[in-house]
């Protein structure tokens, strides 16, 4: 075609650019090996703080420790290389950092902070997960390790915070199926999922709910005992939730009223939690 070009032009142009390509990333590779350790890793922390490419700062970090291994700077690039990613949201790969940085210098004052890095990390991803709680697990594990092995720690504090949220975080998940199998009318199973956050995490914001759900379940299965020995610590100990005045309701709609009852499992919690019987 008139004023086109050839088939030999197009690849010797697409040659060309290839090559002028490779000599960029060449003549810019060249250009950090002639710069200092503190030079390349200030680069990275530059990128670090525009903010929006955190991954652009990686580069440099792992070129420090690449160019310069076993130096101080070195040291601090690994550490800034996994806060890097654990910023670009790349949790494995954080993780991964955090543990060679630990098992590298593991008398160093920032391992408490490597340590708290790698719960972070997976505290981070617990929202991504749905209902798989694996993560959420890990996540409960390795803050109890920083609240433990780094009691004195600046991270120690808020790790026993996020350890807190993601305990409530399970709590939850159990509420959510428990709720999904009562507007089934599935009674046991969703007995199964409150008992579970009546018993095993107390501590968390869900316990209220749960109780005024075991209401509603032994109700639908006509165990009036234990939905009043629910009714009961529910009482007790929120009775100024709306949840308890909707148990309440609930029983004397039937003629019922909250009371310790029977000899179920709740009876033995009632124990335990009221008048404090232990054993």
């Amino acid at each position: 075609m008139a004023g086109g070009k050839s088939g030999v032009q197009w690849v010797g142009i697409a040659l060309l650019a290839s090559i002028l390509a490779a000599c960029s990333g060449g003549s810019r590779e060249a250009a950090l090996e002639t710069q200092t350790a503190e030079e390349i890793y200030k680069q990275g922390e530059l990128r670090l703080e525009a903010g929006s490419k955190p991954k652009d700062a990686i580069r440099y970090f792992q070129e420090v420790e690449r160019l310069y291994p076993y130096s101080e700077w070195s040291k601090r690039a690994l550490i800034m290389q996994a806060f890097s990613q654990h910023k670009a949201k790349e949790y494995e790969e954080a993780r991964s950092t955090a543990q060679r940085f630990m098992d590298t210098y593991p008398g160093d004052q920032d391992v408490p902070y490597a340590a708290y890095l790698m719960a972070l990390s997976y505290y981070d991803q617990i929202d991504e997960v749905g209902r798989d709680q694996g993560l959420t697990f890990q996540a409960l594990q390795a803050m109890r390790g920083v609240i433990e092995q780094y009691p004195d720690s600046d991270y120690a504090r808020s790790a026993m915070l996020k350890f807190e949220l993601a305990f409530d975080h399970l709590a939850g998940k159990e509420m959510e199926i428990g709720r999904y199998y009562l507007k089934r009318r599935n009674y046991t199973a969703a007995i199964n999922r409150f008992r579970t956050v009546v018993q095993d995490f107390q501590t968390t914001t869900h316990t209220a709910e749960a109780l005024h759900r075991l209401v509603e379940s032994y109700l639908g299965l006509g165990l009036t005992s234990e939905a009043q020995t629910a009714a009961a610590i529910l009482g007790f100990n929120y009775q100024s939730s709306p949840f308890y005045q909707d148990s309440f309701n609930l029983l004397k709609g039937r003629g019922l009223a909250p009371e310790a009852k029977g000899d179920s499992w709740l009876r033995t919690v009632y124990r335990q939690m009221i008048k404090g019987e232990w054993l």
